[in-house]
This record gives C-alpha cells, sequence and structure tokens, in this order.
C-alpha cells in the first residue's frame, strides 16, 4: 500500500469567497510560525478584495469578495507573500494572566498529578514554566488556545465532559491551554483559575489576547484572587 504524503502549504477552496492555507497537521511552533507570517504579511500588503484572515494551529482562511476576485488569484497573491523575502516583523506582545491553584479552583490537579507522576505542587511549577503562544482562538468569546504546555504535564481530554465550569477557569489538555470565559462544559483538566479579564469591553480590542502573542502565567494566593476579583 503506497503512503500519501501532503506537500504543504495546500491551497483549499472554501465555498465561493474563501481559500484554506495549511502548513501541516501538528501543533508546532514552527508551522505556526508560518502562520502568522502570512497573517501579518496579508494585513500589511492586503490585495484587492481581501476581506479577513482567520489564523489557527496549522492553517489560514483567507475570506475574499467573490465579486472582486476568484480562488486562482487568491492563491497568487498569497503565493507571492509567502515567497516574499523577509517577513513582516512584529515583536510579539507578552501578557501576564493571574493564577490561583487552591483546591477549590484546581479539581483536577490530583488527578493530572497522579497521571504524569508528579506532585500537585510540582505540576503547579510546571505548568507557571511553560513556554506559552496564543495560537488561535476557538469557539466561544475569548477562547484563546495557548500552546506550550510543559511535556510532562501534558495529559489526554478526559472521556467525558464536565458541565458548569466556571468562567476563568485555568484548562488543560495535550499541549494546549486556555482560560475560559463563560460557564460552560469542558473535557479538559481543570488545574486553577483566573481573575484576569481576558473580555475586555473594548469594541476595538475585545480580548486580552492576539493571536501571536506569548503568555506568562503568575501565581498568586486565595487573597489576591478575591482582591483582584473585587470580593
Amino acid at each position: 500500500m503506497t503512503s500519501f504524503i501532503r506537500s504543504f502549504p495546500v491551497f483549499s477552496p472554501v465555498a465561493d469567497h474563501s481559500l484554506l492555507i495549511e502548513f501541516g497537521e501538528t501543533i508546532d511552533h514552527a508551522i505556526h510560525a508560518r502562520v502568522i507570517k502570512l497573517d501579518r504579511a496579508l494585513a500589511a500588503e492586503p490585495f484587492t478584495g481581501f476581506v479577513e484572515a482567520i489564523p489557527a494551529y496549522a492553517s489560514i482562511l483567507v475570506r475574499f469578495n467573490p465579486v472582486l476576485t476568484d480562488h486562482g488569484q487568491v492563491e497568487e497573491a498569497t503565493r507571492r507573500l509567502l515567497g516574499a523575502a523577509g517577513s513582516v516583523e512584529t515583536p510579539a506582545v507578552l501578557r501576564e494572566v493571574l493564577v490561583c491553584y487552591d483546591d477549590e479552583f484546581a479539581p483536577d490537579i490530583a488527578a493530572v498529578a497522579e497521571a504524569a507522576g508528579l506532585s500537585p505542587e510540582e505540576v503547579i511549577e510546571a505548568h507557571l514554566s511553560g513556554d506559552y503562544d496564543v495560537f488561535m482562538y476557538g469557539f466561544a468569546p475569548g477562547y484563546a488556545y495557548l500552546a506550550g504546555v510543559p511535556e510532562r504535564i501534558r495529559t489526554p481530554r478526559k472521556s467525558t465532559a464536565v458541565r458548569g465550569v466556571p468562567a476563568g477557569s485555568v484548562l488543560i489538555a495535550g499541549p494546549q491551554c486556555l482560560v475560559s470565559t463563560i460557564t460552560m462544559p469542558t473535557g479538559w483538566w481543570i488545574i486553577g483559575r483566573s481573575p484576569t479579564p481576558i473580555l475586555t469591553g473594548d469594541a476595538d480590542h475585545p480580548f486580552l489576547f492576539d493571536v501571536g502573542d506569548k503568555v506568562r502565567f503568575r501565581r498568586i494566593t486565595r487573597a489576591e484572587f478575591d482582591r483582584e476579583a473585587g470580593r
């Protein structure tokens, strides 16, 4: 049986108004760097008919006005940007997120520790040491998916989702981490809670993070959490 190896980037039409450009199939910093490069190049030098670009882990969806251009022209324009010498250099912004790991806020710390063969305190230390980048936004407002969870605490998703997980919960699953913004079910592991506002209320910049930002978690006590949360 002959195996099929995809050659990236892959350009795929989506409906009559979008082009999906894939750079790989894994969560990888080098792959995502290519996504960000194209995203920023499109922002700096948009083609005629460009509407928006939506970056993800290993791909980017480029939306366009089909009255003004078509899939072939958009592919040509994006290939030109990808082949341009250098890149659009925009320094990554570092965002700090406070997190309290007290038992009340971290119901899954013990399970993650057991799975990793670590103590709960070692899980916390590992989480704080992670090198986190904002890779994409997900299905809920402000749901920024961060890559960078250290290998030693990477744990597959739960087999069953838990309902009613509070906003501000710090969650991990595999190499991914996020801070929830609304109360909702999740199959990820709940290891802390943050009082840091992710939804800003600013119409021009509604979320704390932009794709491409870096995130650093800083541990706080329960008293500090209550103070930051205005309790």
